[in-house]
């Protein structure tokens, strides 16, 4: 019997066979720093078997790499899943308000639905991607156990809650990102569809601190105050970043009723949305707690992608074809193109490969030297010696050893603070390689503040549906996300360990580095 890896680093989930004799490996870096033994995300059971996925990722607390080990030894077993809390002992149960029309003809979703958490076997080791197989193991791994199913998303027959007489709250927080104002649409859309009355649903503003500001009161939300904010860029409630008081805030949450609390935010976001569920079943409150992740850096572990990243990407690839015409119109001509990404290259990877014309891409995760015949220097000449001109795309997270970054220091959202690496680079190039045109450009905050594409606009609809569907089955202390191509609930705890991570040894990367022809600078 095999065992097989998933591969999370990436947007698809990739197999790798495992040998039998390293469970036990696996299973005591479970109990490591990344351990989920204390959450509802546990494995439901140990056995001698299991397939392990890997996800590239970073935490203070623990190793750079992160593994989630999942257990398919009986692959038909639904009740291998992975968990998330629900409310539903305390609450009355009642029929759907769609029941009427069958859910505008498509059915309803099953509690006993799973989307499997797992697409490709790998032949063997030597195939792309496989190398954490038996052999090839990171010793900076961390391996998490993960059952084999997560449970599938949309509405069921069966809801939980009076929408009569539900009061819904809505906070935006964390730093901007395209695709806010079409998630509080969809929000707001879905809870009047389940028959919320208008007044019922609040727009809590400028972050969490919006429940208990004086100065900032929340805001009413209805059908006809949210038409067409989606065509907007931005976020109607405003944000901001940490500084929230759990205490009062699930004080407000018991003074105002509130019945469910959608929290649209990044891995700061769903920290604050955690420690209120958790705050909020210490103290007895009844309220449901549901999640929309957000990231424009694509950092949110396990899921697919997040809402607004396929957005940044088309906007930034614009930014890079600019530098092109820039670099292209001068003699021996760079052009550079700073794009977000703290600890994940994904947008620069995505947009290099989209755009077409970079010659270099520079991401947090691989590492690289500027000086020495297979330095970042050397190999810019000879682009220059060769084409005349040079396109460089650069993550803001890039080369972050080499510039010293301030150790432990880290912004209001938990955001480990950063130099400029844009700026640095910029100044190197122009001192160590004579004879340029450098042409820098900066689109990260054009970039965040757009409205999104349509791709993006139909992602975040259905995921903001998706939430609302999670509350009225009772979930509490979820997201909602896309896993293999199917939305699914998550347990918050599972997907804000540690920032999801480009794999250097993946498919991903290695398909750009084939493409622009780019090597190692180390």
């Amino acid at each position: 019997m095999a065992m097989y890896r998933r591969n999370l680093s990436i947007s698809r989930i990739t197999l790798a066979p495992v040998a039998p004799q390293h469970c036990h490996q696996h299973r005591s870096l479970y109990a490591g720093g990344f351990s989920l033994k204390n959450s509802s995300a546990a494995v439901s059971r140990t056995r001698g078997f299991r397939y392990s996925s890997r996800v590239r990722a970073s935490s203070s607390s623990g190793p750079e790499n992160t593994k989630f080990s999942v257990d398919l030894t009986d692959a038909e077993d639904p009740d291998d899943v992975l968990d998330v809390p629900n409310l539903r002992d305390k609450l009355k149960p009642r029929p759907s308000p769609f029941i009427t029309n069958n859910h505008f003809g498509g059915g309803f979703v099953s509690n006993d639905d799973r989307v499997a958490l797992s697409a490709l076997r790998y032949a063997s080791a030597e195939s792309m991607g496989a190398e954490c197989l038996s052999g090839h193991d990171d010793p900076d791994a961390n391996c998490v156990l993960l059952p084999n199913f997560a449970i599938r998303a949309g509405a069921r027959e069966t809801i939980f809650m009076n929408p009569n007489e539900t009061k819904v709250a809505i906070v935006t927080c964390g730093g901007l990102c395209p695709g806010l104002n079409d998630v509080v649409q969809g929000l707001v859309y879905k809870c009047a569809d389940y028959g919320v009355p208008d007044g019922n649903i609040i727009g809590i503003q400028y972050g969490f601190r919006g429940f208990y500001d004086k100065k900032k009161r929340p805001v009413v939300l209805t059908r006809q105050n949210v038409e067409g904010i989606h065509l907007e860029g931005g976020t109607i409630l405003g944000t901001s970043r940490g500084g929230a008081d759990m205490d009062k805030i699930v004080r407000q949450i018991d003074i105002m009723g509130i019945d469910v609390v959608f929290v649209v935010g990044g891995n700061g976001g769903n920290a604050g949305a955690a420690a209120i569920q958790k705050a909020c079943e210490e103290n007895n409150v009844l309220c449901s707690i549901v999640g929309v992740p957000k990231s424009i850096d694509n950092d949110i572990l396990l899921i697919d992608k997040c809402f607004g990243f396929d957005t940044a990407v088309e906007e930034a690839q614009r930014a890079i074809i600019c530098a092109k015409t820039e670099a292209s119109s001068a003699y021996n001509g760079i052009g550079m193109v700073k794009v977000m990404g703290r600890q994940s290259g994904f947008i620069a990877l995505d947009a290099s490969m989209s755009s077409g014309v970079v010659d270099i891409c520079l991401i947090p995760e691989v590492p690289f030297k500027l000086q020495g015949r297979k330095g970042l220097f050397c190999y810019i000449e000879k682009v220059l010696a060769k084409k005349g001109h040079c396109v460089i795309c650069v993550a803001e997270g890039a080369g972050q050893d080499i510039l010293a970054t301030r150790e432990n220091e880290t912004d209001a959202s938990g955001n480990p603070i950063l130099k400029d690496a844009g700026k640095w680079l910029r100044s190197e190039i122009k001192k160590n390689i004579h004879d340029v045109d450098m042409k820098y450009i900066d689109p990260s905050y054009i970039i965040r503040s757009i409205p999104t594409t349509s791709v993006d606009r139909i992602y975040c609809k259905i995921l903001a549906h998706n939430a609302v569907h999670a509350a009225f089955a009772g979930f509490t202390g979820v997201v909602v996300g896309l896993v293999n191509t199917h939305y699914v609930y998550l347990p918050i705890p599972t997907v804000i360990q540690a920032p999801r991570k480009v794999d250097p040894k993946g498919k991903k990367w290695n398909q750009l580095l084939a493409s622009i022809g780019q090597p190692t600078f180390v």
